[in-house]
């Protein structure tokens, strides 16, 4: 299977920082772009979500559209009359069908008759991808979607295929062909690695997809057995979070864009023991906290996120000059996800 997903991908191919205390953190924040569509949508309004979502996809922003497009499905999770409204007014719309999708996996994905409902709407979510024509975010949603539902490896290569087709670099579907790497083949640590470091290598200088091996690290430190992970394979995920502290080098510093990163990036330098670093991480992303990774330990994220940045901090401070040693004590356990940006 990875040997599958390797070919076909080969085939297709200004702020300052500043110290962030307690409380000026902010949890999800969005970009100055998207701030605007979920302030309207709060008031029931789509046409600033609709105008986003149309830019980007007209100027093949595909990151930024996979993103957006996830951020209004979450919130029309709490408050959907907006998108009611919009996919009445324009049921062929393709951007209000890409979040409509995207709610509706994300809304089975908590049923505990998930794996059932997936596979009852996989064909239509399919068929939606296929109708988009370039845009290859609808089939992000369809590669969730066959991993929810259990689908076989023949399938999802064949999703994957499609995917890689309109877009050889783009993370999102990576991550989900990486979230189905690890769950169909668990303890696959190797294969996982080598997904995401093969993927890396190819993309182009600063595209995101660069980070894939952090999340492979992520992957292969919390499955179950991932202190095995860290003993075999430390030379690989140290060099995943170097990879990474290069990247977020280039964003600029207490920033939303590069929040999820820089919040991956930290809690995986903390799990490596790596404090220093992982203080450095937290003084770039600033106010910026993301739900993900933090849930992965704790229903509370930003309770979580509060408790490690002070182990981290108290960590430094314990051992000036040198590389400190600190770990995340231990949370409440890991919820599955379709698949977090």
């Amino acid at each position: 299977m990875l040997r599958a997903f390797l070919r076909t991908a080969a085939r297709a191919r200004p702020r300052t920082s500043r110290p962030a205390q307690d409380d000026d953190v902010l949890l999800d924040a969005p970009d100055d772009r998207l701030a605007p569509a979920l302030v309207a949508a709060a008031r029931g309004e789509y046409a600033p979500a609709a105008g986003l979502l149309a830019r980007t996809r007209e100027n093949a922003e595909w990151e930024h559209r996979d993103r957006y497009a996830s951020r209004l499905a979450a919130f029309a999770r709490a408050r959907s009359a907006w998108l009611d409204d919009w996919r009445a007014a324009a049921p062929d719309d393709p951007d209000a069908l890409l979040v409509g999708a995207r709610l509706t996996v994300d809304r089975h994905w908590d049923s505990p008759a998930r794996t059932e409902l997936l596979r009852q709407i996989a064909p239509a979510v399919t068929a939606a991808a296929e109708a988009a024509g370039r845009d290859p975010v609808p089939w992000r949603t369809a590669l969730d979607t066959a991993r929810g539902a259990h689908s076989g490896h023949l399938e999802f290569e064949r999703l994957w295929a499609q995917a890689v087709l309109r877009a050889p670099h783009h993370y999102g579907c990576h991550v989900a062909a990486l979230d189905y790497l690890a769950a169909a083949s668990p303890g696959a640590h190797r294969e996982c690695l080598d997904f995401a470091e093969t993927a890396a290598q190819d993309a182009p200088e600063n595209a995101l997809v660069r980070a894939l091996p952090l999340r492979a690290a992520f992957t292969c430190l919390t499955a179950s057995g991932g202190g095995a992970a860290d003993r075999v394979h430390r030379a690989r995920l140290d060099a995943a979070a170097d990879r990474a502290i290069a990247l977020s080098a280039a964003r600029p510093a207490a920033d939303p864009r590069p929040a999820e990163l820089r919040n991956l990036l930290a809690y995986v330098l903390v799990r490596l023991e790596r404090s220093q670093d992982a203080a450095e991480q937290l003084r770039l992303t600033g106010p910026y906290v993301t739900s993900f990774p933090w849930d992965r330990d704790a229903d509370d994220p930003l309770g979580r996120f509060l408790q490690v940045r002070a182990d981290v901090r108290a960590a430094v401070a314990a051992a000036p000059g040198a590389t400190g040693s600190v770990r995340p004590r231990s949370g409440q356990g890991g919820r599955g996800r379709p698949g977090d940006h």
